[in-house]
């Protein structure tokens, strides 16, 4: 009885009415007044913050602020950062081949290396054994560091022709637990998951499957480009539905334990090209 009596005087007082008023100096003539209480007040402050979430939050979703935001980096951000990477690596390649061409000529003229030896000015390049200066200690721990936090995003970049161009991205996280074999009929990479685990898209395409089958339970494939599909078998749950196009590494569904012919949550992923398995581990880096 005590704790209603407590809980309705707080509630009056809560609701209770303020009078703010404004009074003529002079004449002592109310100009004008307002009525009031605390509930109004917080719901007004209320309002205001979410309001200005609501702001806050359209600002980052539809501008390039979003970015910046932990965790977040869209497609062509990561293909623009596999591309650069690319960049990288082959000016290094040609700025080992013109300091070891360099260096060689130095040899010459002090008579290191024999002038008949040299067949030819390319052959320069490979005639020094030494190395050039080792990487040091810090760009070894920055190059370590970059790996192991892209390596979920970034796929090994293949240098197959049939690929050209094709950045793929690893469908999930986890362990191999079946490789690929075409004599005993497995056209497919078994990935051991944690139930719930994303399942990615490996590349930009478009949903030709999604359906449930006794077998093989959930099951979505996608067309890609340059005749390559996608399938991926034994899933918990789909995300996306046939006609539905997808971005490379966006999810599509999740890992589950669907479907008779399974052995425990993993995902059975398969890639096909002109009708044809390949297998997936000549492609993506798992």
């Amino acid at each position: 009885m005590v704790k209603k009596k407590r809980h309705k005087v707080f509630w009056n007082n809560i609701k209770f009415k303020y009078k703010l008023a404004i009074i003529n100096e002079n004449t002592l003539e109310e100009v004008a007044g307002i009525r009031v209480s605390k509930l109004n007040g917080i719901s007004v402050l209320l309002s205001v913050l979410t309001v200005l979430f609501l702001i806050a939050a359209t600002i980052i979703i539809f501008t390039p602020l979003r970015n910046y935001l932990p965790g977040y980096m869209n497609s062509e951000v990561r293909a623009q950062i596999v591309d650069n990477v690319l960049r990288v690596d082959s000016l290094q390649q040609l700025v080992d081949r013109q300091s070891l061409y360099i260096m060689n000529i130095q040899d010459i003229f002090r008579g290191t290396v024999r002038v008949d030896t040299v067949q030819s000015m390319n052959s320069l390049t490979t005639l020094r054994k030494d190395s050039l200066m080792e990487r040091t200690q810090r760009e070894a721990e920055f190059r370590k560091q970059y790996e192991e936090a892209e390596k979920y995003n970034l796929t090994s970049i293949t240098a197959r022709s049939d690929a050209d161009g094709l950045i793929f991205y690893r469908p999930t996280r986890g362990i191999i637990s079946d490789k690929f074999d075409a004599e005993t009929k497995h056209y497919g990479t078994d990935i051991a998951a944690d139930p719930g685990e994303s399942i990615l898209a490996t590349l930009d395409g478009t949903v030709i499957l999604s359906v449930y089958t006794a077998e093989t339970g959930y099951v979505i494939q996608v067309q890609h480009n340059q005749d390559f599909i996608s399938v991926y078998k034994h899933c918990g749950s789909l995300l996306k539905r046939e006609g539905e196009t997808v971005k490379a590494g966006e999810a599509i569904a999740l890992v589950g334990n669907s479907g008779q012919l399974t052995t425990g949550p993993h995902l059975h992923f398969e890639l096909w090209q002109k009708g044809r398995a390949v297998n997936p581990e000549l492609y993506i880096v798992f």
